[in-house]
């Protein structure tokens, strides 16, 4: 019987991994989903959601590591590898600007060869261009390798791109934050600790981050609750996380293709565990990027109180064969469904209350993520 570890969850009460793995391991959806919303509600009482608009420009995608689930990334030297040019990469700033963003969402793989310098160039170009949009930039993978690759401290590499612009860091790379699992997926990639670390420091020197989880692949149900564990216990250490997004991962395309791709019911049910479990969190974002419009929408009942991003360009997911495409005028029309107002947020789940008509048209009914 799980009931007793929902009624707990949503009374407030700090559940136990093992209760999680329970709640993991239980197949009843529709209870999980009811003690996801009750305690989104009671997190959340007021009667808006919310959505961010943004673009994730990937600078490169030339990579040091190798990831058997990416289908994105090229090894150096690969004919397909390339390098923004940074006229095109002002360019997609520009268009976002214009289309309401406020944010672009910045990765790309771990190039080899640039110093910290090129970073720090980087985020200055486009700070001096675009001061009013924040740069959501270089995963945890990314900022380990930049390390590495400049033989720099963290606290020092974390430091000089937060002075050069960098406004807060993206939680991707995460996977699931288990050694065993990282090391049957991927080669010459940040491991567990150091993931944890950079977000560690980055908290420290004041930043904010969101945290994320890919799953489904070859991980257990017990390697996920550690994943979310540890993350749960770096909150209580920093509360420096901002909001937490899981999705499924998609095989197509990838070295891991012959795995069975995750349902809609694995991932309404993680995510509406990962709300009961994560109790220091504020947010979950729904991840219609890779469930759909409907199982994105239907996420906001079951632990979310967040539709995600617009999205205006998106590649990696892509890359994997996964390409759903909402205007926001329909993003919109998913919070309002569930008799919600629908509010535009920054990256920090500040309200930016703009009316709804000073949209233009075109971004209102401009399909994204992928242009």
């Amino acid at each position: 019987m799980i009931q007793p570890i929902l009624d707990k969850a949503v009374a407030g009460g700090r559940l136990s991994r093992a209760e999680g793995l329970q709640l993991l391991e239980s197949h009843d959806l529709a209870a999980l989903g009811r003690a996801a919303d009750e305690v989104t509600r009671r997190l959340h009482p007021e009667n808006y959601r919310t959505y961010n608009i943004d673009r994730n420009i990937n600078y490169t995608n030339i990579c040091s590591a190798v990831c058997d689930f990416c289908a994105f990334y090229r090894p150096p030297r690969h004919p397909e590898g390339y390098v923004l040019e940074r006229d095109e990469l002002l360019a997609k700033i520009e268009e976002t600007v214009q289309l309401g963003g406020d944010q672009i969402l910045l990765q790309g793989g771990l190039h080899p060869q640039f110093q910290l310098e090129w970073y720090e160039q980087l985020l200055s170009d486009i700070k001096a261009h675009f001061p009013q949009v924040n740069i959501h930039g270089f995963s945890p993978p990314e900022l380990h390798a930049f390390t590495k690759v400049c033989k720099l401290p963290l606290r020092e590499v974390l430091q000089r791109l937060k002075e050069a612009g960098l406004g807060s860091v993206p939680g991707g790379g995460a996977e699931i934050l288990v050694d065993r699992v990282r090391r049957q997926i991927t080669r010459g990639k940040v491991l567990t600790d150091d993931w944890l670390n950079v977000m560690r420091v980055w908290h420290q020197l004041g930043g904010r981050s969101t945290a994320t989880m890919m799953f489904g692949h070859v991980e257990t149900l017990a390697e996920r609750m550690e994943h979310l564990e540890r993350l749960r216990r770096l909150q209580d250490e920093t509360s420096g996380f901002t909001a937490f997004i899981c999705w499924t991962f998609q095989p197509e395309h990838t070295a891991m293709s012959h795995i069975p791709p995750a349902g809609a019911f694995d991932y309404l049910k993680t995510q509406a565990v990962s709300r009961l479990y994560l109790d220091n969190f504020t947010n979950i974002q729904s991840s219609w990027v890779t469930q759909g419009m409907k199982i994105g929408q239907l996420a906001l009942l079951y632990g979310a109180n967040d539709m995600g991003s617009l999205m205006i360009e998106e590649n990696v997911v892509a890359q994997a064969g996964t390409v759903h495409y909402l205007s926001l005028q329909q993003i919109r029309e998913c919070i309002a469904e569930l008799g919600y107002e629908p509010r535009q947020r920054n990256v920090f789940y500040e309200r930016i209350d703009q009316p709804p008509e000073i949209f233009s048209r075109a971004i209102l009914d401009k399909p994204a993520a992928v242009l």
